[in-house]
């Protein structure tokens, strides 16, 4: 079983720019407090800074809640990312590099699905919410 006090979640209004540093901080040390790599560490920030930042450009605000979970076998952190803009049409095309809709690179979405061992996305107009996690075994 899993102790209780081996999970932690903080959650984060999205409303501005310094949002972006602070979700992206609060990820880093999360995955620092649960013995996650550097290069770990690194791939979650980059994550999450995208995901925050497609949330103030599309939708203007939003929430992010990160869960660090440290399991007998398993440390992971989980990232949900939730906005009520006006969705993604079609996610398949969101999801090729190069796509953008926003005048940007459209390396935000693909890139984020590329760093995570897992990522999900379910978006309807009023509605984006986009879920990724890191998974390491316990040693």
């Amino acid at each position: 079983m899993t102790n209780p006090d081996s999970r932690r979640e903080v959650l984060i209004d999205i409303l501005c720019d310094g949002d972006v540093i602070g979700a992206r901080k609060v990820g880093r040390e999360m995955a620092s407090g649960l013995g996650l790599g550097l290069a770990d560490q690194t791939r979650l920030a980059t994550a999450i800074s995208e995901l925050v930042r497609n949330v103030l450009i599309y939708a203007g605000k939003g929430w992010c809640g990160i869960t660090a979970d440290l399991g007998e076998a398993w440390r992971s952190i989980t990232v949900r990312v939730e906005d009520h803009g006006p969705g993604i049409p079609d996610i398949a095309r969101a999801l090729t590099h190069g796509f953008s809709t926003g005048g940007g690179l459209g390396a935000g979405l693909p890139g984020a699905k590329r760093l995570m061992d897992e990522f999900d996305i379910q978006s309807r107009p009023g509605m984006t919410v986009v879920t990724i996690s890191i998974r390491r075994r316990r040693t």
